[in-house]
């Protein structure tokens, strides 16, 4: 099989990649010459663990080329996914443009039978809007090419889009007729053998689906944080809450873990597009609203956490942040609660020390020299008046707290992912902050700090 896949970000890069690399023939294409040029380079535009070598060995292999050039690229192949971005507008609605001039241009190039994929997530309807353009411009042609269009929403998680994509956990595709069925089963076959669901369903259904689980995981997500900040009012522990009810199999312990707020392309923009869609239906979706809204305040916790500790005093003091990106194993810097975090710092007047494995590069576009940056972790210590744990990357699971002690002006720690373990802090004499608990304060020192 031949495919194309239009749009190199995120979801298309991963998208033509893995089909690559199980021996499809795929043309991955953007408009921007130099982000092309790059990729043929094997210069990626993202950060994703083990996405650089697979590029690099399928594109050796000529399984897997980049091109600026849609018009010759779609010639001849049997599926066409439009895995570009929709951003959202003021609103919170999404942004259909750049999938609508996809549409128009394969209408107007494509030469044979022909399956247009939205792999964007998309709002309900699109997939009939993308047919009408396509439609339009066939007739401007005044020629009579038949295709399909259908909905193949991803699910591929930041920092293991890889294994998400190679071994999903379900594989969802919306039809409209038995002919796209065919050709979508027969480009997912290397995917079945290992017995991963291929689950065909209506059009309306697949987009839906995409919305709906990412609303879902955003409910837990601000459900979560919303009982630690009880938790801490009634003097319970979030940390054993969480264990309590994530064995029930009813409930599951994944996205059950309380922290400062979700952020990234995904659940902010699909949580405020699902409200905006259901607002103009005439429906309010009342639960999601409060989910936003909670997400929104617990980006500012830690903060409120730290502006109380030092009485509102936070001007002319050094404060070390361990991680940018809004999760670990990403450089993505979108929605990331550091952003509100350090901005808020920054108002009154603080100083910001950061380190991040994979985003400090991305964070610059977005903070640029408003903040200095550490070569590791330990460098962003010095004469800090407290560290800030933001993104829970691997690395700063087991610091060497006596370094980090030597190392800072003032013994304190809040940690916005509940990483560390608060009575052994406590015992290191480090003042611990964490969320959903008790605040930790060493013995010696007086508990009304």
């Amino acid at each position: 099989m031949r495919i194309a896949v239009v749009g190199t970000g995120y979801v298309g890069l991963v998208t033509g990649t893995c089909f690559a690399e199980v021996g499809i023939d795929v043309t991955c294409i953007d408009i921007d010459q130099k982000k092309i040029e790059n990729l043929k380079k094997n210069i990626l535009p993202i950060y994703e663990p083990g996405l650089e070598e697979m590029v690099a060995r399928n594109a050796q292999k000529e399984r897997l080329s980049f091109s600026t050039d849609l018009a010759s690229s779609i010639q001849g192949c049997d599926v066409a996914f439009i895995a570009v971005g929709t951003p959202p507008g003021e609103d919170g609605s999404a942004d259909l443009k750049y999938v609508l001039a996809v549409a128009r241009s394969i209408g107007q190039n494509m030469n044979s039978y022909i399956v247009v994929v939205t792999k964007s997530t998309v709002p309900v309807g699109t997939a009939n809007k993308v047919r009408k353009v396509i439609e339009e411009e066939l007739e401007a042609r005044g020629v009579d090419i038949p295709f399909d269009v259908a909905s193949n929403p991803e699910f591929l998680k930041e920092g293991a889009a890889i294994e998400d994509f190679l071994k999903p956990d379900r594989i969802v595709v919306g039809v409209c007729s038995e002919r796209a069925q065919e050709v979508m089963k027969k480009l997912y076959k290397p995917f079945l053998m290992n017995g991963h669901p291929l689950i065909f369903m209506d059009v309306p259904s697949a987009e839906m689906t995409k919305y709906a689980a990412n609303a879902m995981l955003a409910t837990k997500i601000s459900f979560m944080n919303d009982i630690a900040n009880l938790c801490e009012i009634m003097g319970a522990d979030v940390n054993m809450v969480r264990k309590g009810i994530g064995s029930d199999v009813r409930i599951g312990n994944k996205f059950i873990y309380p922290g400062i707020g979700y952020g990234g392309s995904c659940f902010p923009k699909d949580v405020k597009a699902l409200i905006r869609t259901a607002s103009e239906n005439g429906y309010d979706m009342k639960v999601l609203q409060s989910v936003e809204a909670v997400n929104e305040n617990q980006k500012s916790v830690l903060y409120n956490k730290i502006h109380n500790h030092f009485n509102g005093d936070l001007a002319g003091r050094t404060f070390a942040i361990w991680g940018l990106s809004f999760k670990p194993k990403t450089d993505d810097m979108r929605e990331a609660p550091s952003l509100v975090i350090i901005q808020k710092l920054l108002e009154q007047g603080a100083k910001v020390r950061a380190y991040d494995p994979v985003a400090m590069k991305e964070a610059q576009h977005s903070l640029g020299d408003s903040i200095e940056y550490g070569k590791d972790e330990y460098e962003t210590l010095i004469d800090a008046d407290a560290l800030l744990l933001v993104t829970e990357w691997p690395e700063f699971r087991s610091p060497n707290f006596n370094v980090v002690s030597k190392l800072m002006k003032d013994k304190v720690v809040f940690d916005g992912r509940n990483i560390y373990d608060a009575n052994d802090l406590n015992e290191k004499g480090f003042i611990y902050y964490g969320i959903g608990i008790k605040q930790q304060v060493p013995q010696q020192l007086d508990a009304s700090i």
